[in-house]
């Protein structure tokens, strides 16, 4: 009990730029990781041909799929946990997260049948041409088979980000990642696998990343519980925590729609065209994992103090993290606009995939200052539980302002519409956000007995 009030104290007294950072920290490790083990994925399987990195871009839209499934879950189950934990009511938040691991388990089973028994008519749907279609296959296989503890791990990450420990989340990931990177070019050369073994290897990684974050809850190292006892009942959970995660799901899930557009788009251009986008979009993740990480790490302090009533607090650690996202997004953002064919090349040594790759994310790299802004403002709203708002916030960037770009742009512009589409949808998402964040802290109510903590504006 002693440890649980000590956490609390620690969630809620500690100065919020130390606190951020520190929970930041382990998260933006944990997403780097994760974005670079996927990386490691392309840039292996970029050395077996054009066609072959072009699979890998269309099966990622399965992986968001069940990233979307995970993170709706864990997302959801996180903040109803952060702020059951600030209202030091841990009954609860064991119901909200055993009630998110068994689901996820469950759906995970059930992508691996569907996807399984059709697999060609998925990949086509997914936008895979003639050429590209064998190896996507060949690719998706292992993934599809590692669904339910890919997307139980995002859950159990989520949850122990939620609970103030996001070093716990961080060991996890950051040694299957590892594993995966050293696993890439043993299975796919040295046992002459092709691009199965890079399934394979991402496979085996997750299945070890799923071992050591359920470590953690079975040695009683968590303050959530997922024995099976506390999903009893679990109906009367699932609906709140699928109302709170749905934003999640729609980023995620307008994410996997979005990746399906842009390789239908760039495909009309040839190979080169879909393997240059797949490759940015690797980049990007790894670019935007350093934002998400900073933002998770605001998302437990929010959420907290929020349910502690410490609005002072909530204010204090938005600006901060907003502050800080923008420093970050700018320094790399510098750093891309300066060597963009350098990394592009890095993936695929094809003069057209260079060409392509390079103006896109030189396009990406303008707009990643409008990031922050819009990122802060959607977990701020999931984390206190105003799940309408951060519904439409997640809605924007992937959704209502990309789906119609990258559905007119190409036909406007041709292969620049397609280059440019992310980059615009980023700076709408930006505007569109200002006054859903003015008009909750004007909302936001002074905080109980302390001063200086009177409704912004």
């Amino acid at each position: 009990m002693r440890s649980k009030q000590d956490q609390y104290q620690k969630m809620t007294a500690t100065p919020i730029p130390r606190l951020v950072l520190t929970l930041a920290a382990p998260t933006v490790v944990s997403m780097l990781v994760t974005a670079i083990y996927n990386m490691a994925d392309t840039y292996f399987v970029s050395q077996l041909g054009t066609s072959a990195s072009g699979a890998v871009g269309i099966v990622f839209s399965i992986m968001a799929v069940i990233q979307a499934v995970g993170f709706t879950l864990g997302m959801g189950a996180g903040s109803l946990v952060s702020r059951s934990l600030g209202a030091q009511d841990t009954d609860a938040a064991s119901r909200y997260a055993a009630t998110a691991f068994y689901t996820a388990i469950a759906f995970g089973l059930g992508l691996t049948v569907l996807g399984r028994l059709w697999m060609d008519p998925l990949m086509n749907l997914l936008g895979a041409t003639p050429t590209i279609l064998p190896f996507a296959r060949d690719y998706a296989f292992y993934i599809l088979l590692a669904a339910p503890v890919m997307a139980a791990s995002f859950v159990m990450n989520n949850l122990l980000r939620a609970e103030g420990k996001a070093a716990f989340s961080m060991v996890g990931l950051t040694l299957g990642g590892v594993l995966n990177m050293l696993l890439d070019p043993l299975f796919i050369f040295g046992l002459g696998l092709g691009i199965a073994g890079a399934a394979l290897a991402t496979g085996l990684s997750q299945c070890v990343s799923f071992c050591i974050l359920l470590s953690f809850f079975l040695r009683g190292k968590a303050q959530t519980s997922l024995h099976p006892r506390h999903a009893r009942g679990a109906a009367r959970c699932l609906l709140p925590i699928l109302k709170t995660g749905f934003p999640s799901f729609l980023r995620q899930g307008l994410g996997s729609v979005a990746s399906v557009l842009l390789n239908k788009s760039a495909a009309v251009y040839g190979d080169a065209a879909v393997a240059a986008m797949a490759i940015v979009g690797r980049i990007f993740m790894l670019i935007f994992s350093v934002m998400l990480g900073i933002g998770q790490g605001f998302q437990p302090v929010c959420g907290y103090n929020y349910g502690a009533k410490k609005y002072g607090r909530v204010r204090q650690a938005y600006r901060f993290t907003l502050l800080t996202g923008e420093l970050a997004m700018g320094i790399l953002a510098a750093i891309g606009l300066a060597v963009a064919p350098w990394l592009v090349g890095l993936f695929r040594d094809d003069a057209a995939v260079i060409a392509t790759g390079s103006f896109a994310v030189r396009c990406q790299c303008v707009a990643l200052l409008f990031m922050p802004f819009a990122t802060c403002t959607s977990m701020l709203f999931q984390s206190v539980g105003q799940s309408g708002r951060a519904m439409f916030v997640s809605c924007l960037r992937q959704g209502l302002c990309f789906i119609p770009l990258i559905t007119a742009l190409p036909r406007l512009w041709g292969l620049a519409g397609v280059q440019t589409a992310q980059a615009l949808a980023d700076l709408a998402t930006f505007l569109i956000c200002i006054p859903f964040a003015a008009a909750f802290f004007r909302a936001l109510p002074p905080e109980p007995g302390e001063a200086g903590a009177a409704p912004e504006g």
